[in-house]
């Protein structure tokens, strides 16, 4: 009994293969929905996902423990002074700071120049708390910080820019007019990150990094208004974040909004969460094209029941019965659905592969994705396949006959 049953069953997806070889034109009709739904998935949940890894993996670059202050001051008071960083930097549970400023200025050495350069200014401590920058010479020290001198770390896009084809260290150039030594380069693998050109305000012709007390010389100011915070212990984070708040609100006169204290931590919680909504709206969008593709299914089989109401007749009347004819034609359409959705997969995979080349991002194969892709596309099937195999069950064999 289970040896019959199980042949019937091979013979029904035997006859559902062939109707669909059939008419290769109609069957890549009909799939095109699935595959674009599914493709649609698969490509912004791995994208989304990719670009979510890396991300966190320049939140987690920077270190627990690292807090960010972003200073919007007042009407009177914009930033902070050294004297009042200084005051920060007393705090219990706080071990480091490295102010920072950022700017586009404009850089030259002989016929090379560019006003497109995004100058960094930083304290010692970060160079220190982010090793993996240095790519060949050596880092902005505390000596260079404290003396504001004139010396540079540059990245490959400024080594290309103004040195192109030389060894930069130890030259020097033009930046707004004041001569700079470069000391140090940018590893290659840090100077391009997602992370640092959201931070820069998108890609520039490179990126220069000087002390921060030179950095306020160029852009003119006695203040700075961000900086990062290298807390003792990360456990005591949230100790060092009220030690600093007593601070600035001492500095700021208790007024609201005037600071904002970012731990690097909660930011790359808020981060995950809020990729994680956008990952779902955007699924949500992209399902739309396989409800349309599940339509274009239910209305390619309601076709085929027609155009085979003589074989189906046929059938019933030597012996076949109603669950058999509705097991065939709901097995065809469930293989063209899925057949729709292994395509889709596979054009999901390539466009996000190349999207992930073409930006930085980290491709990463999304198995929830994929399982997300062809079940969808296998209930799209059952689903929009019921009501066209419930109809060719439910056909009359001597009406159906009479068509012949």
């Amino acid at each position: 009994m289970i040896k019959r049953r199980w042949d019937m069953f091979m013979e029904s997806v035997s006859m559902s293969v062939s109707n669909i070889t059939g008419n290769k034109m109609r069957t890549f009709l009909t799939t095109l929905g699935i595959i674009i739904g599914v493709a649609a998935i698969i490509a912004l949940m791995t994208v989304v996902q990719g670009a979510t890894d890396t991300m966190n993996e320049q939140f987690d670059a920077m270190g627990l423990g690292t807090l960010r202050v972003s200073i919007t001051g007042t009407a009177l008071k914009q930033g902070l002074n050294d004297a009042e960083l200084q005051e920060i930097l007393d705090c219990e549970h706080v071990a480091g700071i490295s102010p920072s400023l950022s700017a586009k200025m404009t850089a030259k050495r002989g016929g090379a120049w560019s006003d497109a350069i995004s100058v960094n200014g930083n304290g010692s401590e970060y160079f220190l708390h982010n090793p993996d920058l240095l790519g060949g010479g050596r880092i902005i020290n505390p000596i260079d910080v404290e003396q504001g001198l004139q010396v540079c770390m540059i990245d490959g896009n400024a080594a290309e820019t103004l040195f192109f084809g030389e060894n930069p260290i130890g030259q020097t150039f033009y930046l707004s007019g004041l001569e700079y030594t470069v000391v140090g380069l940018i590893d290659k693998e840090e100077d391009a990150s997602l992370f640092a050109q959201i931070l820069l305000g998108g890609v520039s012709d490179g990126t220069v990094y000087v002390p921060y007390t030179a950095a306020k010389k160029l852009m003119h100011t006695s203040t700075v208004s961000t900086l990062e915070v290298y807390v003792t212990d990360p456990d005591l984070t949230d100790l060092a974040i009220e030690e600093m708040e007593i601070v600035l609100d001492g500095i700021f006169n208790y007024k609201d909004d005037t600071y904002q204290i970012i731990n690097m931590e909660s930011m790359t919680e808020a981060m995950n969460l809020m990729t994680s909504m956008m990952t779902s709206l955007l699924v949500g969008i992209a399902s739309i094209a396989l409800v349309v593709g599940g339509i274009g299914i239910m209305n390619m089989m309601l076709v085929t029941v027609t155009e085979r109401t003589t074989e189906i007749g046929l059938r019933k009347a030597l012996g076949a019965e109603p669950g058999q004819i509705q097991i065939q034609f709901l097995i065809e359409a469930i293989i063209l659905s899925l057949l729709g959705g292994v395509i889709g997969v596979v054009v999901g995979l390539t466009v996000s592969f190349l999207i992930c080349l073409n930006t930085d991002i980290t491709f990463s194969l999304n198995t929830f994705a994929i399982a997300l892709g062809v079940s969808f596309s296998a209930a799209v099937g059952i689903i929009f396949g019921w009501a066209p195999a419930r109809k060719a069950s439910r056909l009359n064999p001597i009406d159906a006959l009479r068509s012949m």
